[in-house]
């Protein structure tokens, strides 16, 4: 059984810059695209999830596909911290 590193699990698309614990929002910094309907792995510290894009923000305007370059808002179904990385599926 080979253990398989991060890298091979999806592609590096951005890391958490915000989390606002309140309402369960992550804000990602995204270094690659990122669409409405991706599939999305977050890791980081105890954290590795898998979720669905449903909806996400940038300054606070819904889209269905960001950029690289973009801060995108995105409800996240587990707690986040800054300095998460976020890979595309």
């Amino acid at each position: 059984m080979e253990e398989v590193s991060p890298a091979e699990e999806g592609k590096l698309i951005g890391k958490v810059t915000h989390y606002f614990s309140n309402i369960g929002v992550a804000v990602i910094e995204l270094s690659d695209t990122l669409k409405v309907g991706d599939t999305i792995r977050i890791v980081g510290g105890e954290t590795d999830f898998n979720q669905v894009v449903e909806s996400m923000e940038v300054e606070h305007q819904k889209v269905k596909e960001a950029k690289s370059g973009d801060s995108v808002g995105l409800k996240v179904s587990q707690k986040v911290r800054d300095g998460y990385k976020a890979y595309k599926l």
